[in-house]
């Protein structure tokens, strides 16, 4: 397993920022999530630095999808970035953490009625229209209250990302926004721009989860800005902000290869700038919504091994006390991860293990075939690079309960979740 920055290896332990996994595992139990406070606050900074420009205003919205806790949202609160939320429940969690309403942006293919009110009535300073029906309902609901609400539009640009087809969402049968290449498009937006409730400040697009090629971003933005031009062009209207969204792509395996963010953005903004004065188009601001790049590799699951099995195929199958329930990635589009024995971290990996939770399902499997030292009960399991989209998509199959979460920071952990107890997941059953 690759090693973070703040893992040390020290007489056969690995060690989280000098904490011992196993006070760890002894202090909270396990399951339990892992979180680097203190990498992913020089993450945020440097993102932000990378972005600095003379050319127009930036700024970062932290994907709450990938993770979002009270904790987390106080920590965007004070790093002074923004958030791209996309239900109701974000929305309210990012304001009770302190986030400042006005650098929330709402997403989502069908927000519900009761959700745009709420944002509305939480001033919510941005609504990414995804379609033209919400723009309909969303002019309605804003008239019945006599306010006027800020929005882009959410765009397909058909920028092909390579990535897993569960994650593509700027293709041209997305669920996601109105593409381009709608030969109704123009009237879409100008029906949206004359709306009296509507502030219409630009567009946003999102290309897909887990890209690794920089030229795909390359490419959206120069499409996204040649389209702004022609919208500037054919219909007056002025185009203030385009929102390049995310999915910058992150490491889990040796398979995996990333570009560097803090190098990559730089060259980002230099490239729309061009590109805006290729087209003579005079954008106030340029925003983006990094999430799994900010915390995934500062996220970790610690589990408790219990039974090992040998099937009469020759299997080798190492159990742990979660799984789907807290890490369903593996079983939803096949995603692959490393580990290591925390109490046996210089030993040598010489068996191959199948490392399956204990949900009642044959897919329920973190890794397969993976090389590990030889297993016993009682052992810990280190998963890394589980910051993005464990915990926001954990579940209680099988009534099993939530992990905990704690945060390090500094070499201080502190407990951020509390492990749930089985009251608490009965605590909304009549």
């Amino acid at each position: 397993m690759r090693l973070e920055s703040y893992q040390v290896k020290e007489n056969n332990q690995l060690k989280h920022d000098g904490i011992s996994y196993e006070v760890l595992a002894e202090k909270y139990g396990t399951p339990l999530y892992i979180f680097d406070e203190t990498n992913f606050v020089q993450q945020v900074k440097k993102y932000k630095k990378a972005l600095d420009n003379p050319y127009f205003e930036t700024q970062i919205l932290f994907a709450s999808k990938a993770l979002l806790t009270r904790a987390i949202g106080q920590l965007i609160a004070q790093l002074g970035i923004g958030q791209d939320v996309v239900s109701a429940g974000e929305i309210y969690t990012a304001i009770e953490s302190g986030v400042e309403p006005s650098k929330l942006y709402f997403h989502g293919n069908n927000k519900l009625d009761d959700e745009l009110i709420f944002a509305i009535e939480n001033n919510v300073g941005t609504i990414v229209i995804d379609n033209r029906s919400e723009a309909k309902r969303l002019n309605a609901i804003l008239t019945t209250q006599a306010k006027r609400q800020r929005v882009l539009l959410r765009l397909n640009p058909g920028v092909e990302a390579h990535t897993h087809e569960y994650i593509k969402t700027a293709h041209n049968d997305s669920k996601f926004g109105e593409s381009v290449f709608d030969l109704t498009i123009k009237e879409v937006i100008e029906t949206l721009a004359n709306y009296p409730t509507l502030d219409f400040a630009g567009f946003h697009c999102h290309i897909g989860s887990q890209v690794f090629e920089e030229q795909s971003f390359l490419d959206s933005a120069t499409e996204m800005i040649a389209f702004a031009k022609m919208i500037e062009d054919n219909l007056a209207i002025n185009i203030k902000e385009i929102n390049f969204g995310g999915g910058f792509g992150v490491y889990y395996t040796e398979e995996d290869q990333p570009f560097d963010l803090e190098t990559f953005l730089p060259k980002f903004v230099q490239h729309v700038y061009n590109k805006t004065q290729e087209f003579d188009l005079k954008l106030e601001k340029v925003t983006i919504e990094p999430g799994r790049s900010l915390v995934n590799a500062m996220g970790s699951t610690l589990y408790r091994i219990g039974d090992l099995k040998t099937t009469t195929s020759g299997k080798n199958y190492l159990f742990v006390d979660g799984g789907m329930t807290d890490n369903i990635r593996p079983a939803l589009y096949q995603a692959k991860y490393e580990a290591l024995i925390t109490n046996k971290a210089e030993e040598t990996a010489d068996t191959i293990y199948t490392i399956a939770g204990k949900a009642c399902e044959s897919g329920d499997k973190i890794i397969n075939d993976y090389p590990l030292p030889k297993a016993e009960t009682g052992d810990l399991l280190l998963v890394n690079g589980t910051g993005a989209y464990n915990y926001t998509m954990a579940s209680h199959y099988n009534r099993i309960p939530k992990p905990a979460m704690i945060h390090i920071l500094n070499g201080v952990d502190r407990l951020t979740v509390k492990r749930e107890s089985f009251a608490d997941m009965m605590r909304n059953e009549l």
